[in-house]
Order: C-alpha cells, then sequence, then structure tokens
C-alpha cells in the first residue's frame, strides 16, 4: 500500500492488526448467497423508508396533519420525514457498537426486525381524525402525529445500524480487485426499493380518480406498509443463511483481549474523527440530490407542477432502473479508477446540475421534469455506487461498523433531513430557485471534502478466507 487514509502517518497503520494475524483455516463461502444478503436486507429497510417518503408527499399531510393549511401541513410531514435521519446516528452508534462487538450478522437480524415492527406499525396508525379498518372511527387527535413521529425514529434507528452492516459483509468478503463491485450490491437496494414502492404505490391509484382517491387515502396507502411483513420474512431467511464475515473472526480472535475495544465509539471519535468528518461531507451532496430526488420531488411534481400521481410514481419507478445501472456501473469503474476519482465528478457535476435542476422543473415542459429527475438520481447513482467500498476502507478493523455507520449517517443529517426542510420552506415561499443554491452549496462543500479524502481502493480487508461464485 502506498497511500493511507487521511490521518495516518504511516500507510500501513490502520491495518496492523494484519502483520500479525494468526492464520485462519481457509474455508469457501459463495459470494452469491452474501451478495443476495446485503442486498435483500438494505432493500427491505430503504423500500421501508421510502413508503414514508412518497406517503409523507401524498397522504401524510391530509391524515395526520388534518388541522393545518396545505403548505404548513406539508412542512409538518416532511419534517416527520426528516426525524428518521437524525435518528440514524444513534442507530449507527449502538449497532455500530455491537456489530464491531459480536458481528455483522447478528446485528443485521436485529436492523431489520426493529424497521419491520416499525414500518407494519405506520400502516396500522389511525389518522388525526381519521379510524383505520373500522376501528377508531374518529381518530386519536394529537397523538396519531406524535405515534408518526415515534414510528419514524425507529425506521430510522434501525436503517442507521443497516447500511455499515450491509456494506461490510460485503467488502469484508469480496476477492481482490472487485471490492468496489461486490460492494455495489447492498447499494442497489435503494434502486430496487424506489422501484417497489413507486410501483406498489402506484397499483393503488389506477381506475376512477373519485373512486381511487378514496379507497388510497382510507385503506391503500396502508397496504405498502403492512406488506413489508412478508418482505421481513424473505430477509431474515436469506440473512440468516450467511456466515459471519472471515475479516470480523480474524480481527475478534486478535484483538478479542484489548481492553481498548469495549467501546468502538469512543475508539472511533478517538482515533478517525477526521476520516468520520471526511466521510459525512463528501457524501451529504449525494444525499441531497437524492431525497430531492424522491420524496421531495413526488410532492412538488403533484402539488406544485400539477402532474397526476399515476404519472409521477411511473416516472418514479422508471428512473429507478436508470438509478439502479448507474450504481453498478460506477462502483465496477471505481475498481479501476478509484473511489475517490469517481465520487468526486459525481459530486462536482452535483454543483452544476443543482443550479439547472429548477428552472428546468418550473419550465412546464414536462419532458423536463423527467430529465431533471432522471439526471438527479443517475448523478446521485455514480457516487453511491463506489461508497459502498469506500466507507469501510476508510476505518481500523476493531471499529469498522462504527466508524462506516458514522460517516454514512453524518451525511444523511447533513444532506438527507436538513434539505428538504429547507426546500419546503423556499417552495411555500414561491422561492424555488433558491432550492436550486442550496444543493450547489452543499455540493461544492462535497467536493471539498473529496480532495481531502485518500485513494483506498488498494487496501486490504482479506483475513485468509476465499470465496467463489
Amino acid at each position: 500500500m502506498s497511500e493511507s487514509v487521511l490521518g495516518a502517518e504511516n500507510p500501513n497503520e490502520l491495518f496492523d492488526w494484519e502483520k500479525d494475524a494468526a492464520p485462519v483455516p481457509e474455508r469457501k463461502v459463495s459470494l452469491k448467497r452474501v451478495a443476495a444478503a446485503s442486498s435483500i436486507g438494505t432493500t427491505i429497510e430503504f423500500y421501508d423508508f421510502f413508503i414514508f417518503g412518497t406517503a409523507a408527499a401524498l397522504v401524510f399531510p391530509t391524515i395526520f396533519f388534518a388541522k393545518s393549511d396545505p403548505n404548513t401541513a406539508t412542512l409538518q410531514s416532511f419534517a416527520t420525514f426528516a426525524v428518521a435521519f437524525f435518528a440514524r446516528p444513534v442507530g449507527a452508534i449502538v449497532f455500530g457498537h455491537y456489530g464491531d462487538r459480536i458481528g455483522r450478522k447478528r446485528t443485521l437480524v436485529w436492523t431489520l426486525l426493529i424497521m419491520g415492527i416499525a414500518t407494519v406499525g405506520i400502516g396500522l396508525l389511525p389518522g388525526y381524525s381519521t379510524g383505520v379498518f373500522g376501528m377508531v372511527p374518529n381518530g386519536i387527535g394529537i397523538w396519531a402525529p406524535t405515534l408518526l413521529v415515534a414510528a419514524r425514529f425507529f425506521q430510522g434507528f434501525a436503517v442507521g445500524g443497516e447500511w455499515a452492516g450491509a456494506t461490510l459483509l460485503t467488502a469484508e468478503y469480496a476477492p481482490a480487485g472487485k471490492r468496489g463491485m461486490m460492494a455495489m450490491w447492498p447499494q442497489l437496494g435503494p434502486a430496487f426499493a424506489f422501484f417497489l414502492s413507486s410501483l406498489t404505490f402506484l397499483l393503488f391509484t389506477q381506475g376512477n380518480k373519485a373512486d381511487v382517491d378514496s379507497f388510497f387515502m382510507t385503506i391503500g396507502w396502508r397496504i405498502p406498509f403492512l406488506m413489508s411483513a412478508l418482505l421481513v420474512i424473505i430477509g431474515l431467511w436469506i440473512r440468516l443463511a450467511v456466515d459471519e464475515t472471515p475479516v470480523f473472526k480474524q480481527a475478534e480472535q486478535n484483538l478479542g483481549q484489548d481492553p481498548d475495544r469495549k467501546l468502538p465509539f469512543l475508539d472511533a471519535i478517538r482515533d478517525q474523527w477526521k476520516q468520520i468528518l471526511i466521510a459525512g461531507g463528501a457524501l451529504a451532496s449525494l444525499f441531497s440530490l437524492f431525497y430531492m430526488g424522491t420524496s421531495f420531488l413526488t410532492s412538488y411534481a403533484t402539488k406544485q407542477l400539477g402532474y397526476s400521481m399515476p404519472f409521477v410514481l411511473t416516472m418514479g419507478a422508471l428512473s429507478a432502473i436508470l438509478f439502479g445501472l448507474s450504481i453498478a456501473a460506477s462502483a465496477m469503474w471505481s475498481d479501476r479508477i478509484g473511489r475517490r476519482r469517481v465520487i468526486m465528478i459525481s459530486c462536482a457535476m452535483a454543483v452544476i446540475w443543482s443550479l439547472l435542476l429548477f428552472p428546468m422543473l418550473d419550465s412546464g415542459i414536462t419532458a423536463l421534469y423527467v430529465v431533471g429527475l432522471l439526471g438527479t438520481l443517475v448523478i446521485f447513482g455514480v457516487a453511491y455506487g463506489p461508497a459502498g467500498a469506500a466507507l469501510p476502507e476508510m476505518f481500523k478493523a476493531r471499529y469498522r461498523y462504527t466508524g462506516a455507520g458514522l460517516g454514512y449517517n453524518l451525511a444523511g443529517v447533513l444532506g438527507g433531513a436538513i434539505p428538504p426542510l429547507i426546500a419546503a420552506r423556499f417552495v411555500a415561499e414561491g422561492q424555488s430557485i433558491n432550492v436550486g443554491i442550496m444543493l450547489a452549496v452543499l455540493s461544492t462543500i462535497s467536493v471539498i471534502c473529496c480532495y481531502l479524502m485518500v485513494e483506498s481502493k488498494d487496501y486490504r480487508m482479506d483475513a485468509g478466507v476465499t470465496a467463489h461464485d
């Protein structure tokens, strides 16, 4: 290794545990099973996450914030959406601790269960003044938005622990020179999930408009939330069949008696706080584009631009396909030219694109809306593909789960929680161009943070165990 992550003076400093590592008996593991376990988990978790975002744009302002005027209700709805992003760092700390102490696999089972329970709970939640399935006919008043916020917190809490574990599951099994390609599988989860969530809601918006609107606003929006129970069962079945990663087993064997390993969170903050901050800043643009391009634009297109709900959902499903292709292509590309370069290209493109986006959307030309949606998600996908390998490569094995999760979820707060709230206010004031300026500023910060990153694609993460297709 000729380069190190910023903050490590010795090129081998971050991975000294490998030099004296005791040999581990070689055995073979199916990469297909590992890829499926990581991808199905992130697909389910992000499906749950996205159906909330879609409902926050289309349903929640009416169901849970019925006493507010439309603009205020939309702002309040997106505020509940933002709650999850503030819960994600908490989840990263808690699940990162256990992921670094007891293993990636067992921790990922818990993230999936918590997310599933919270999502089904939302599907059964009465509204402010409306019941559910004939029960609580008059609603539960202020308890409705309160319980919605609580469920949303647990969604974010679970996702905060999911991403790092899923990427480590693939990155720590990856063969030499193919870590980007392997780590793309959990990264494809959001694309699969966005397609499924858009398609699911689309199925319940077909038919006579009056009848559809009535059904959708009373029962139809709940069905995607309840369906997540089946997806969780499938996900658990696949995930339980995968063994713990060889790198964790090796680290556990060599560091198991190390007293400094008791609190991975404190270790990560003390030893690699620079990497956490740089990772959060570098991926902030990525998050802002993604959640603006999904949940926010769903709301903007239906309420400000006047497009029909079926059209917007159809475009969302189609854009998810191109989004997934861009993730896969950029992840494999990063194995050739490096993670840092690919992510920086995306962030630089985002600076220009952000300034063009809302003038295109506000032109009233349908084709430009489609181009705006596709372009936003493709630019995001270019950065998101390599991120699955880049963040795990930045941290020591003994707190890699915690460090990668903290960096990723810090980016979620900076780019995913705050921008939609500010954007909703700008739109309510008729200043949509300011949304583009805000996104451009975030993307500029990400370019600077990418510049401070050091290429890590050639770092070793193996532990003497081979994998096969």
